[in-house]
């Protein structure tokens, strides 16, 4: 957003700097100045405001933060007694305000404030004077008097406020739900189907607006408007967000009710846009502003629970400053109240906070001390680390992790990490069965609306993300914390996902096709080594997100640790992947309560290994772990290793009957005592073709 340095300085009239100086102090302070332009009477400032701080998405917002920098005066805006107000603190009433206009929240939870006042005799032109100029300034399309008013209100203090044309309404304000199939036409001139999920500002009989989003075009101010309601409230901001993305509408006003508006301004929002009406348009204020409050949302945001805040807790987070000044109390005081916080002392060293309304991202204590080390400068700290008394302890599973991370290095993955945040239909897609997916209560957007029940998501996002930049070949994997359950009860637990895509060579066991899955399995196969347990693998029950017949599960002793497999046609389809991917969800919760298998080396046999090749043809139903099993099972010290050369299938069915397949396999004997013997070998070799043969198998000469 754009913010002028002579509006700032209309609030801070002993402002001290420079608008450059401004501008790199304000950085500095995580209120990011992208770019300053000179303007006539002053500068353009270009904000990158983060989400998290909309309070600071105004001009009197960022001028609290520069009071709060330089330690300077800054004035208060209008006082919303000077027209008179009468309150309501209950949504339940029929009607509130008798002498003013009346109002009635019915959506008590959506819709915690609500304040209106009435305008008469207005004559709508143009704007004028210093709103005008401000508008010019900052490049605003400027449309009438009363809805300049409007936009000049949230451009000054944050709180977006609309004016209806009091003559279209029938009888008074209601903040509802909207009825299912309820139409309305909207001020972009476009007609939208609501859902009851939607909330509306209306009369008694029809929808005006669609709350926090964008007003309707039957109650718009026009050129023969006389009479007029202005409106401030208060809009839950899932609702407001739900609402905006669903229709497909992002306005200014959604902007900021979405990440959570002040509970306190809107009656001086009311005022300072009804102050604006009356300079600009004329016309008489009639009875005064009605102000409906919900007790139980006030509770959740402007009355939350103080804080304390101990300066010495302070002290031993930020150390010693660079300049050698103190955070001493005083200072501490000092810029938490200039931010708009309470102090009240509690005691030696400590204060109680009452946080204000505006700052619903200040939660505990050290986002105080945050606060503080924020305005007083993090580049004028020193780089010191807290006191720490005591020893430096492993965590109980560090072992576990340093292996799991050690074996997908050694096999050329690279570490990485996604986003904590799913989109809803990643979530469904991704899911455990039967563990669900907790949907987050204020999400910064819809592809962020859900904590991540599993890591494949951001597991494909990111290969994905790699192939659109021309990286063809890639290795990845993340060990992190996935969340299943519900809001009311979350499950938190460590998971490990595999991603691979491209460079992967064809084997004598494996045709080109299927040689990234082979090399995905053997990764979760090299991983299950590491760790007490017999491994297997089957092909039972896969999720939806695997392509049919390209995946698998992976087993440790019968518990089911992974599943893997190449990402189905349809979701490469959305992701718009242009090569095959694979992907594997590891159970690491799993694997790190279990024992690592320990590692035992035996010196090197000083005498000669014999190789043995066999060439038998199985059912396809019988799979190389029940042969390598089968030859194991021999039980010869002296049998040291047994390993596939070639898997050969006859597609005509000739050579080898269709439903079988030709398997080469090659078993090492060595003795460490001595050299073996031929009539040891064809001994051994002879109990190795009778196990086999016990499996189906017909031995080939």
């Amino acid at each position: 957003m754009d913010i002028l340095t002579q509006w700032l300085r209309s609030y801070l009239p002993a402002l001290p700097v420079t608008d450059q100086q401004l501008a790199e102090d304000l950085t500095l302070r995580g209120i990011a100045v992208e770019g300053v332009f000179a303007v006539e009477g002053g500068s353009r400032l270009e904000m990158d405001i983060t989400t998290n701080r909309v309070d600071a998405m105004n001009h009197y917002g960022v001028a609290r933060e520069v009071a709060a920098i330089y330690n300077v005066a800054l004035k208060p805006l209008e006082s919303s007694h000077e027209l008179g107000v009468a309150h309501s603190s209950s949504a339940s009433s029929p009607m509130s305000g008798v002498a003013g206009f009346p109002v009635r929240i019915e959506a008590r939870d959506l819709c915690g404030r609500f304040t209106a006042r009435m305008i008469h005799g207005l004559s709508v032109g143009p704007a004028t004077g210093q709103l005008a100029s401000y508008f010019a300034a900052l490049g605003q399309k400027p449309i009438s008097g009363p809805v300049d008013a409007t936009n000049f209100g949230w451009m000054a203090m944050g709180q977006p406020t609309h004016v209806f044309d009091l003559d279209t309404l029938e009888g008074g304000i209601v903040a509802r739900r909207a009825k299912a199939g309820e139409k309305l036409r909207l001020l972009d001139g476009s007609e939208r189907t609501l859902i009851t999920d939607d909330l509306v500002i209306a009369d008694e009989n029809k929808a005006l607006g669609l709350a926090g989003v964008m007003g309707g075009w039957d109650s718009r101010v026009t050129e023969a408007t006389k009479n007029i309601l202005v409106e401030a409230a208060w809009f839950d901001p899932a609702t407001v967000r739900a609402s905006s993305r669903r229709h497909g509408l992002h306005t200014d006003a959604s902007h900021r009710f979405e990440r959570g508006a002040d509970f306190n301004a809107a009656p001086l929002g009311n005022h300072l846009v009804t102050r604006l009406v009356v300079e600009q348009a004329g016309g008489e204020v009639v009875g005064p502003l009605v102000d409906v409050i919900v007790p139980e949302i006030a509770a959740k945001t402007a009355d939350r629970v103080p804080i304390t805040l101990r300066v010495a807790q302070v002290k031993r987070h930020l150390g010693a400053t660079l300049d050698g000044i103190d955070i001493s109390e005083t200072l501490v005081a000092q810029y938490l109240s200039a931010l708009g916080c309470e102090l009240t002392a509690s005691g030696a060293g400590a204060y109680s906070v009452k946080l204000p309304s505006w700052r619903l991202d200040m939660e505990r204590e050290i986002d105080l001390i945050e606060e503080v080390a924020r305005v007083y400068g993090y580049n004028r700290f020193a780089d010191t680390l807290p006191s720490f008394a005591g020893a430096v302890r492993e965590l109980p599973h560090a072992a576990q992790e340093r292996a799991l991370r050690e074996t997908l290095r050694g096999l050329g993955y690279s570490e990485a990490v996604s986003s904590t945040f799913v989109a809803e239909e990643e979530a469904q897609l991704f899911d455990a069965p039967g563990k669900g997916a907790v949907a987050m209560g204020n999400p910064l957007s819809a592809e962020a609306g859900m904590l991540r029940p599993a890591l494949t998501p951001g597991m494909a996002s990111m290969l994905a993300e790699n192939l659109h930049r021309n990286v063809s070949a890639v290795r990845l994997f993340e060990l992190g914390t996935v969340f299943t359950g519900s809001t009311a009860a979350v499950q938190e637990e460590m998971s490990l996902a595999l991603g691979a895509t491209g460079a992967a060579a064809a084997t004598a066991l494996s045709a080109e096709k299927d040689a990234l899955f082979y090399a995905v399995k053997g990764a979760v196969g090299a991983l299950l080594a590491r760790f007490d347990g017999a491994p297997s693998f089957d092909a039972d029950q896969l999720p939806a997100w695997i392509e049919p017949g390209r995946g698998a599960r992976a087993l440790l002793s019968g518990d089911v640790i992974a599943v893997f497999g190449e990402l189905s046609a349809a979701e490469a389809q959305r992701r718009k992947l242009r090569q095959s991917c694979v992907l594997a969800e590891v159970n690491a919760q799993a694997l790190l309560s279990r024992p690592l298998r320990q590692q035992v080396a035996h010196e090197l046999s000083r005498f000669q290994a014999v190789e043995r090749d066999f060439s038998f043809v199985f059912p396809d139903a019988v799979r190389w772990e029940a042969v390598a099993a089968a030859v194991r099972g021999v039980d010869l010290e002296e049998l040291h290793s047994v390993a596939p050369l070639e898997v050969y299938r006859d597609a005509k069915g000739k050579a080898i009957a269709a439903g079988s397949y030709s398997l080469l396999l090659r078993v090492v004997f060595q003795s460490r005592q001595r050299t073996l013997t031929e009539d040891e070998l064809t001994g051994w070799s002879e109990r190795v073709a009778v196990a086999l043969a016990a499996l189906g198998g017909v031995q080939r000469v």
